[in-house]
């Protein structure tokens, strides 16, 4: 899963970037991993994947890892393909889910490309290019809809209605998130891979000065929840420029830096928690002597699917899940204790995967 880190350029998107790739480099238990060099994937953090390595010592502990990638930058213009507006929106088409920062802090040695600091007025001139770029994407599919529906399929005349409902609505310069589309049409425009579509967790960067209690009540972050709440996205508040100190340390380090400064989690971790959440992804767990390890499934995945994850025999041959919760089994201690007790169900094809469940697959091939 991809999450796309967007921004005008001096708000501190690569600064963001670079702690996110050199904390994953830093990771002891997963390594980084630079696909290319603007995509770097990062361990999730989950405390239950520790507490599993210490019962069963594995060969190798693999945690659940999100990849995030380093939109080219942002100018207005871009959906007319000014500056790198061509490279930047076919990008952001192919992430999941888009980290937007947004500048929330003054320093007259980092130039404001318009002069000022101004979190909503930046927030509208990306959110603005973004939907005259979905305008013109959902204008070419109303006109081969309109072609095709001269045929009488009844298809064609739904992405007709939905076309018009989101045009009507983004001729406002609203996101395509926000347009009142009921259940199926919103399926429709999936479809269509509109970028304003994606959702969003708004990054609001503030300076070192404000890290600490307060800073959720800052003007300027106070403007970027306004905009967020109307849209549903989140909002996190973190210090880029802090966020790249803390990657570079240890973990005792880490945490005692964490300490001093008075943050239970660092920024980075909550990010990537958030997005995880955003994507609607929860993990399942495999444990024992060879490996501990979280696999990712969005929410609703059903057993055999889950196991096609490990390998698609898994699923082809998919016989029953035997599973434990992750409470149970740290409680009792083993998977035998979990027997003993119980406490170990045998799931068949239409189980619903819970997320932490601790999961053995028996399948034939």
């Amino acid at each position: 899963m991809k999450l796309g880190v967007v921004g005008l350029p001096n708000v501190g998107k690569s600064t963001l970037f670079n702690a996110i790739t050199c904390a994953g480099a830093q990771a002891a238990n997963y390594p980084f991993c630079t696909i290319e060099p603007n995509n770097g994937v990062v361990a999730v953090p989950d405390a239950r994947l520790d507490v599993l390595s210490e019962m069963y010592h594995p060969e190798k502990y693999t945690p659940a890892v999100l990849e995030f990638v380093d939109i080219a930058g942002l100018v207005k213009g871009a959906s007319r393909g000014e500056g790198l507006g061509n490279k930047f929106l076919s990008h952001i088409r192919e992430v999941d889910a888009i980290v937007h920062v947004v500048r929330c802090f003054e320093d007259e040695n980092v130039i404001h490309v318009d002069g000022s600091v101004d979190p909503a007025r930046d927030i509208e001139t990306i959110e603005t290019e973004l939907v005259l770029a979905d305008i013109e994407t959902v204008t070419k599919r109303l006109e081969k809809a309109q072609h095709l529906m001269k045929n009488g399929e009844k298809k064609y005349a739904e992405e007709v209605e939905t076309a018009k409902i989101l045009l009507e609505h983004m001729n406002d310069l609203k996101s395509a998130r926000t347009a009142p589309l009921t259940k199926e049409q919103k399926e429709i425009a999936d479809g269509w891979f509109l970028i304003t579509m994606k959702k969003v967790v708004y990054a609001a960067n503030i300076s070192e000065n404000d890290v600490g209690d307060g800073a959720e009540d800052l003007e300027m972050v106070k403007k970027v929840k306004e905009i967020a709440a109307k849209e549903d996205s989140q909002v996190l508040v973190i210090c880029a420029k802090v966020e790249e100190e803390i990657a570079q340390l240890d973990k005792e380090e880490k945490e005692m830096f964490l300490e001093e400064m008075g943050i239970g989690k660092s920024g980075l971790d909550r990010l990537v928690n958030i997005g995880y959440d955003l994507l609607g992804l929860i993990s399942y767990l495999t444990a024992g002597p060879k490996e501990v390890r979280a696999w990712t499934i969005e929410r609703g995945t059903k057993a055999p699917q889950a196991a096609g994850k490990i390998h698609s025999d898994f699923e082809k041959g998919f016989i029953r899940a035997e599973i434990v919760s992750y409470d149970d089994l740290v409680r009792e201690g083993s998977m035998n204790a979990c027997k003993e007790k119980g406490l170990v169900r045998s799931e068949g094809k239409e189980y619903v995967m819970q997320d932490g469940d601790v999961t053995l697959f028996r399948f034939n091939v």
